[in-house]
């Protein structure tokens, strides 16, 4: 019995530590010194901990990170999923982090540990383990990440007492000596976040109240002279292409200010998640290109995806996707077009992005950690590619990410 409850305790110490940042920076309370020295201790301790801790930290950092995720199947009329998602989110993670206890070689579990950081179990990828150290003193990059696995490992491998700690010094190269430059966009950009449920975003009553709601926050920023404005994903919960009385107001409207705004639009029997880009009567479309495993899509080979489509998501997680990013030139400026989880994707900062306008809903998560974790995730992408992000939101999480 006390075998088992030291080995409960370390997993849970564990697993707070390697999630510490994220609440500290859900309740404001980031500190750059306290994530560095947690994360540092976070990483120490699972190539240090007794096999069967590592297992049960897994789970519990799982169910730290992930448990929200539930939360969505509510909306699908299949609620009662949501305790069991976040027990297999909990699986899930203890599955991954289970080759660290094939092992009690802290160099092993250090090579291991590396590998991992390159795995998106079910193509889900927001388990970055440099993510703990995005507001640090630790870099963010790859090499970074081998360096600081490295320094806390190898003491493992010297005898001499006096020269035990020595690889510490490794940290040093761990360290975050600078980002490429981010700048702001030379436009004035009005951000909008909204405050729609969303079990009441698609209801036939809240159409008009919604569609009226933003066309006073259209004409407000025209009126306060702001070049662009950015609403949220599936704003305009419609498919907007069967709505040409729409399209044309909001067309009519962009004659003073440039828009953003999420829809969707069906194209025969093809749904697409997309944002539209109105500028001075006219119109662009941008489809999504990356989906949410499970959320838009089946992850799973296609004999599994119908039945668990029909079955859960009530024929919902039936989106296509674009086979390439969008930019769009704002008043001379490109911006990358980035709908939700989108902007945490490394896809979307290759080649010449300087500046990305990302929306999202975060209704279907909210109240919980997930605007939190997907800014810092944003964080992340930006800092790494310099790029500035000017994210909408409903619900939570609208703001510039630099």
């Amino acid at each position: 019995m006390k075998q088992f409850s030291i080995t409960f305790l370390l997993a849970i110490i564990t697993a707070i530590l390697y999630s510490s940042f994220i609440y500290f920076e859900y309740f404001d309370m980031t500190n750059k010194l306290v994530n560095t020295l947690f994360g540092i201790t976070a990483v120490a301790m699972l190539l240090y901990i007794p096999k069967k801790s590592v297992l049960l930290a897994g789970f519990f950092i799982g169910l730290l990170w992930f448990y929200w995720i539930g939360y969505s199947f509510k909306y699908q009329g299949v609620g009662y999923m949501t305790p069991i998602v976040t027990f297999s989110f909990g699986i899930i993670y203890l599955l991954f982090f289970a080759p660290l206890a094939f092992t009690n070689k802290p160099y092993i579990r250090a090579i291991l540990l590396f590998g991992l950081s390159f795995i998106e179990p079910l193509g889900w990828n927001w388990m970055k383990i440099e993510l703990l150290f995005v507001n640090s003193y630790i870099g963010v990059y790859k090499y970074q990440l081998f360096a600081l696995l490295l320094a806390l490992s190898l003491p493992a491998l010297i005898k001499e007492k006096k020269y035990k700690f020595l690889p510490l010094l490794l940290l040093f190269t761990a360290f975050n000596y600078g980002y490429p430059k981010q700048d702001d966009a030379p436009l004035k950009i009005k951000l909008v976040q909204t405050d729609i449920k969303q079990d009441v975003k698609w209801t036939r009553a809240a159409l008009y109240p919604t569609v009226q709601m933003l066309f006073k926050e259209i004409t407000n920023a025209a009126d306060k002279g702001y070049d662009l404005i950015v609403l949220p994903e599936s704003v305009f919960p419609l498919f907007m292409n069967n709505n040409p009385k729409l399209l044309q107001e909001i067309a009519t409207l962009s004659q003073k200010i440039d828009i953003i705004a999420g829809s969707l639009i069906r194209e025969g029997t093809l749904n697409y998640n997309v944002t539209y880009f109105f500028h001075k009567g006219n119109f662009q479309i941008a489809k999504k290109m990356i989906l949410v495993p499970f959320g838009e899509y089946i992850p799973l080979p296609k004999f599994a995806q119908k039945f668990i489509n029909d079955t859960f998501f009530s024929g919902a997680s039936d989106f296509t996707v674009a086979k390439k990013p969008t930019d769009f030139i704002i008043k001379g400026v490109k911006f990358r077009n980035a709908i939700c989880y989108e902007a945490t994707c490394k896809e979307l900062f290759q080649g010449d992005v300087k500046y990305m306008i990302a929306i999202s809903n975060n209704a279907w998560f909210t109240p919980s950690i997930e605007p939190t974790l997907q800014k810092l995730l944003m964080e992340l992408y930006a800092r790494k590619y310099g790029v500035t992000i000017y994210h909408s939101a409903n619900v939570s999480g609208t703001g510039v990410i630099h």
